[in-house]
C-alpha cells in the first residue's frame, strides 16, 4: 500500500487509516501517532490496545442519565444522597466531571451526547431529549439546569429544551454568563463553573 505516494507496509497504512476516523485527527496526525507507536516498547503498545478493548467491553451508558459508566445505573444515579429534584443537562459525559469539580452541584445529570446542529446532521432524534422528558414526566423533578456550551449549537439546544420542558411545569434555568461565549463546559475552571451554577438564571 502507499501513503502520499510512498510505499507503506499494509499494517501501517491500516492503522493510519483507522486513526483518521477518530474526531480531530487528520492524515498528518494519524501518521505521527502510527510512527510513534512503532517506536514505543511493545508492552506499551499492547497496554494501549488492551485499554481500548477494556473500555469497549466494560464501559457503557447509564440507562437513566446516559453518562458513561461501568455499572448501570451510574454512580450519580445510584447515589441516594444526591438531590433528585434537580437534573443538570450537559452535552457530553466529560462535562459532568467538570461540574463535579466545582463542588457546588449535588443533583443528578442528563447527558445529551451532543448539541443541535442541523448543518452537521444532528437533530433532536440523535440526542437524548425523549428520555429527559420521560424523567421529568415521572415526577419529583423541580428544576432542570441547562448546562449546554455557550455557543450557537448550545444556545439552540437550550431553546429547544425550553420548548419541551416549560409546558411540563418544571423550573428551567441556565448557567450564568460566567462562561465565555464560545467556550466549553468541559474546559472551564472550577471557580468559573461554581459561579455559573450559583448565578444560574431562568431560561
Amino acid at each position: 500500500m502507499e501513503s502520499s505516494g510512498v510505499p507503506t507496509a499494509a499494517p501501517v497504512a491500516r492503522l493510519i487509516e483507522l486513526f483518521t476516523r477518530l474526531p480531530g485527527i487528520g492524515p498528518k496526525g494519524a501518521q505521527r501517532l502510527t510512527y510513534y507507536l512503532l517506536r514505543v516498547p511493545a508492552e506499551e503498545a499492547r497496554a494501549l490496545a488492551a485499554a481500548i478493548i477494556d473500555v469497549r467491553d466494560r464501559v457503557g451508558f447509564c440507562s437513566t442519565c446516559h453518562n458513561i459508566t461501568e455499572h448501570d445505573p451510574c454512580l450519580f444515579c445510584s447515589d441516594e444522597r444526591r438531590d433528585r429534584s434537580a437534573i443538570c443537562v450537559v452535552e457530553e459525559p466529560l462535562d459532568t466531571l467538570a461540574l463535579e469539580r466545582s463542588g457546588v452541584y449535588r443533583g443528578l445529570y442528563h447527558v445529551l451526547h451532543g448539541a443541535l446542529s442541523p448543518i452537521d446532521g444532528i437533530g433532536p432524534e440523535q440526542l437524548g431529549f425523549r428520555e429527559l422528558v420521560r424523567r421529568v414526566q415521572a415526577g419529583g423533578v423541580r428544576e432542570v439546569i441547562v448546562a449546554t456550551n455557550p455557543n450557537l449549537a448550545g444556545e439552540a439546544t437550550a431553546m429547544y429544551l425550553r420548548q419541551l420542558l416549560v409546558p411540563l411545569g418544571v423550573r428551567l434555568t441556565r448557567l450564568a454568563r460566567g462562561l465565555p461565549m464560545g467556550g466549553d463546559v468541559e474546559y472551564a475552571d472550577e471557580v468559573t463553573l461554581a459561579r455559573a451554577l450559583e448565578g444560574r438564571q431562568e431560561l
